[in-house]
């Protein structure tokens, strides 16, 4: 086999649970970062409008209320999302399928 079919029918297998975990964390850590949302997207009103940009926004409004319930709707999404990939790995691996015989 060349060098192409031994890296399509080996490599890219083997390394598909790690590309699918590098883009579910890579996802996961994006969507909470505060810092390159206000580079790359800016803050204007009513067109850029994301989550940590919206806590930020109610924090400078003192409604604390509404920050703490978007933050606890983050933190649950980051915990779905990593149960999620923590769910996947496991399956992938094996880990707790019993073979009987």
């Amino acid at each position: 086999a060349g060098p192409f079919d031994r890296f399509f029918s080996v490599v890219l297998p083997l390394a598909k649970p790690g590309f699918i975990t590098a883009t579910i964390l890579g996802f996961a850590h994006t969507v909470g970062e505060f810092g390159i949302v206000l580079m790359m997207g800016g803050s204007i009103p009513q067109e850029t409008r994301v989550v940590s940009i919206q806590i930020y926004d109610h924090v400078e409004a003192l409604q604390y209320a509404n920050a703490h319930l978007l933050a606890a709707i983050m933190l649950c999404f980051s915990f779905i999302v990593l149960l999620g990939l923590y769910g996947f790995q496991r399956k992938r691996s094996g880990v707790g399928l019993h073979y009987g015989g």
